[in-house]
């Protein structure tokens, strides 16, 4: 996967969780909490999967 395409998976990753997380406490705690890792590992996921259906509507754009 080229430097781009990361980078694309991790401002939609981003703004993904950005939704979930609602209290200045989540943003601030630097811990790693089993929700928050959840929550990353979900909005890669979904990152993941929207990039797969542009990549369908648009093939041959890599």
């Amino acid at each position: 996967m080229d430097e781009g395409r990361k980078r694309v998976l991790a401002i939609m990753a981003s703004i993904l969780v950005t939704r979930h997380l609602k209290t200045p406490e989540d943003l601030r705690d630097s811990r790693p909490s089993p929700r928050t890792e959840s929550l990353v590992a979900s909005a890669v996921q979904w990152a993941e999967r929207i990039m797969r259906r542009i990549d369908g509507a648009f093939p041959g754009r890599e």
